[in-house]
């Protein structure tokens, strides 16, 4: 019998194809699956898209001024740490520093503030009119005291805040000239979960970059007023303020916040949807400011359990804790306990979703409120009310311009004090006392906290920052200074002792 060996089939199939190829043999290979024409459609290109909007995107800069006093133009109180930087890297103490060669002082020249400009922060912006209206985020020019816009063809403009609003973050500043490429807005109501999108800003101050992803949600609830786009778009600081664009090249939100464990970009982003900026930015240009309504309410969420206990079905609408004496909703008949179902006639899912509705109509509106109570529901008619106008924010010169400044008695004991007002006395229930504004080294060391109320140096009251001037002028710094102070309801003694 002849000996069998095994072949191997895989061999046998590869031969055969050579074999057919070196006579020219065309051979016919069975197809693989269909691919879905999702799968063939590939990546979307942003290049036109980059191409048309960002011209429009802005680089903004904000600058504080801060005064700084020297005599002879040079730092003379250098910290320590700086001054052995000098010494390990360049061989020699800081130029000034004792022992070494410095100016000759002009006679008689005194000691003179001299105002110095300081990088504040780094954000981005949009073009919103050719005749140079800019939109950010508040918190990118919050307090400061020179807004720069930088054009991505490389012109720079100062710029003048119209108006910011704190409550949904958005801002409008302007710059002087004509002819600027504006932005194309977009429509929310089209903007769909899972679409492609793409940011253009200033990730820590590297301008022009841009970055893409898809709308992983509508509606995300951060605020009292925003209804937030969640996207997975690459956002860092300076992206703040920056557009957020869809596939048709129109700005659908306002980069504005990030969730995020470590202070970088972990996948989670947040925009203000266009639609409620363009209706703040609106305001703002018109007014300066943002009127808002209110009916005076305290709400909360209506859970499933609670719905289905009291007949109400589904869980929907917003629960009335409180009502506020004397408010649109105590004059129109609300009551704790209601569940607010309807807003003029709009349908509230959620809680949150009254406050938007409410915060959209203008004051001095009489509106319709439909409450959910004892089993019924209830039609009642409320007159709009204002929210409180927000305080302008102050720049940072200006608040520390604001800030007390110490005495020099109060500086030999690390303190700096004001005198309190009538409501701060009246608050705390004593007759004087001043109020703890800064503490520095001694103060801290005993204890002494910021916004504590000093009422007493030793055996003798104090009622003014004069007269705890007088009295710790006099104290013994060698010994401990006793200090009896106020911190909310509660008095105590702590010791200031002098430095070793």
């Amino acid at each position: 019998m002849s000996s069998m060996k095994t072949i191997d089939l895989k061999k046998i199939r590869a031969y055969a194809v050579v074999a057919a190829l070196a006579v020219g043999t065309t051979i016919a290979l069975v197809p693989a699956r269909p691919v879905s024409a999702q799968a063939v459609r590939g990546l979307p290109d942003f290049t036109d898209l980059v191409e048309q909007v960002g011209p429009s995107v802005v680089n903004i800069r904000t600058v504080e001024r801060v005064r700084s006093s020297s005599a002879s133009g040079l730092p003379g109180n250098m910290d320590e740490e700086m001054q052995e930087f000098f010494r390990r890297f360049f061989g020699q103490p800081m130029p000034g520093t004792p022992g070494q060669p410095r100016q000759a002082p002009r006679p008689n020249r005194p000691q003179q503030d001299e105002e110095q400009t300081q990088p504040r922060g780094v954000g981005s912006g949009f073009i919103l009119s050719s005749d140079g209206f800019v939109m950010t985020n508040a918190h990118v020019v919050e307090g400061a005291d020179e807004v720069v816009v930088t054009l991505p063809d490389k012109r720079e403009f100062k710029a003048r805040i119209i108006g910011a609003d704190k409550r949904t973050d958005v801002a409008v500043v302007k710059i002087e000239g004509a002819g600027f490429p504006a932005v194309r807005i977009g429509d929310n109501n089209r903007l769909k979960v899972g679409e492609w999108v793409m940011a253009i800003g200033s990730p820590f101050g590297l301008e022009n970059s841009v970055t893409a992803g898809i709308v992983s949600a509508k509606g995300r609830d951060t605020g009292d007023y925003l209804p937030f786009i969640q996207t997975d778009v690459a956002i860092n600081p300076g992206n703040s303020g920056g557009p957020l664009i869809n596939m048709r090249g129109e700005v659908v939100g306002i980069n504005s916040q990030i969730y995020s464990r470590s202070g970088g970009f972990m996948g989670i982003s947040f925009a203000i949807p266009i639609d409620e900026a363009m209706r703040v930015s609106e305001q703002l240009r018109v007014s300066g400011r943002v009127q808002r309504g209110r009916i005076g309410v305290q709400i909360d969420q209506v859970t499933k359990d609670v719905a289905e206990s009291i007949g109400l079905g589904r869980a929907q609408g917003a629960l009335v804790r409180s009502v506020e004496s004397g408010s649109p909703a105590d004059k129109a008949g609300v009551e704790a306990g209601d569940i607010i179902t309807k807003f003029d006639g709009k349908v509230i899912d959620r809680a949150t979703d009254l406050p938007r509705l409410v915060g959209s109509v203008k004051p001095g509106t009489r509106s319709s409120v439909t409450v959910f109570r004892r089993g019924g529901f209830k039609d009642l008619a409320v007159v709009i009310a204002e929210v409180e106008p927000e305080k302008p924010a102050r720049t940072a010169q200006a608040a520390k311009e604001e800030k007390p400044k110490s005495s020099p008695a109060a500086q030999s004991v690390g303190l700096t004090v004001s005198d309190l007002t009538d409501a701060q006395r009246k608050e705390l229930k004593i007759k004087g006392g001043v109020k703890v504004e800064a503490v520095a080294e001694g103060a801290s060391r005993a204890g002494i906290r910021e916004g504590d109320v000093i009422v007493a140096i030793g055996n003798t009251e104090v009622g003014s920052v004069k007269e705890f001037d007088a009295v710790v002028a006099k104290a013994d710094k060698t010994k401990a200074i006793p200090v009896l102070l106020r911190r909310g309801e509660l008095a105590t003694y702590l010791l200031i002792r002098p430095a070793r």
